[in-house]
């Protein structure tokens, strides 16, 4: 599904180039549940862009599912976001004026999916992940579990092809952010791809793949292929 080769991205400060990818090749297969951990300011942040199509590499070749990303438009780059990447972020995101029922639809308007339809997946993909009692509630009226559980919800809806997590437990207590892990758990047995992108080694341990990512360059990729 993500197949990356000799990925570089740099940034130029004064007159020294600062390389925040440094030639990082990988892969992540269909179906596969992969963090990429890495202590702050270790690349996790840019690689995580170029994965979710928010920013382009400098050098090196990006393929998703089989199609290369780099020499995409930025109309295109969008059409890709949307149709093909389900985002999960730590501050969840979530429109304060929408309910849960309207916040998981909204990506599906700009999806240009009819009402019926879009209002039908909202409900399946809150029910999935266990708010069937809450669509009607908005964000201040829930509790930061569950508003991270309707951001997944927004992000399963769309039915993508890619779930990208940053940080997804970063604004949680201990045990509500177990929670939301069992919950990836869950969705990665019935078969979604997940790349979760953490700090956190305790986190990154509930992956069944993890890709260490230090100084802009991958160190310690542990099992299945790099």
């Amino acid at each position: 599904m993500i197949q990356m080769h000799d990925i570089v991205k740099k940034y130029v400060m004064g007159e020294e180039e600062i390389y925040a990818l440094d030639h990082v090749s990988f892969q992540v297969k269909p179906g596969e549940f992969v963090a990429i951990t890495g202590p702050s300011g270790s690349g996790k942040s840019t690689l995580m862009n170029i994965i979710g199509c928010l920013d382009i590499a400098d050098e090196g070749e990006y393929r998703l599912n089989g199609q290369k990303v780099d020499s995409y438009t930025e109309r295109d780059l969008a059409r890709i976001r949307n149709r093909h990447i389900g985002f999960i972020f730590q501050g969840f995101n979530l429109l304060p004026k929408l309910d849960a029922l309207e916040n998981v639809e909204l990506p599906m308007i700009y999806q240009n999916v009819p009402h019926a339809q879009r209002r039908q997946r909202a409900e399946e993909a809150l029910e999935r992940v266990g708010l069937k009692g809450r669509m009607r509630h908005k964000p201040q009226e829930m509790s930061g579990g569950q508003q991270q559980r309707c951001a997944i919800a927004r992000a399963l809806a769309v039915k993508p092809s890619l779930i990208l997590a940053d940080e997804p437990t970063g604004n949680l207590d201990q045990k509500t952010g177990q929670e939301i892990l069992a919950l990836f758990d869950e969705l990665n047995a019935q078969g979604n791809t997940i790349v979760l992108i953490t700090h956190d080694e305790h986190v990154a341990a509930r992956a069944r793949r993890q890709i260490r990512i230090e100084d802009g360059r991958i160190m310690e990729p542990s099992g299945g292929s790099v």
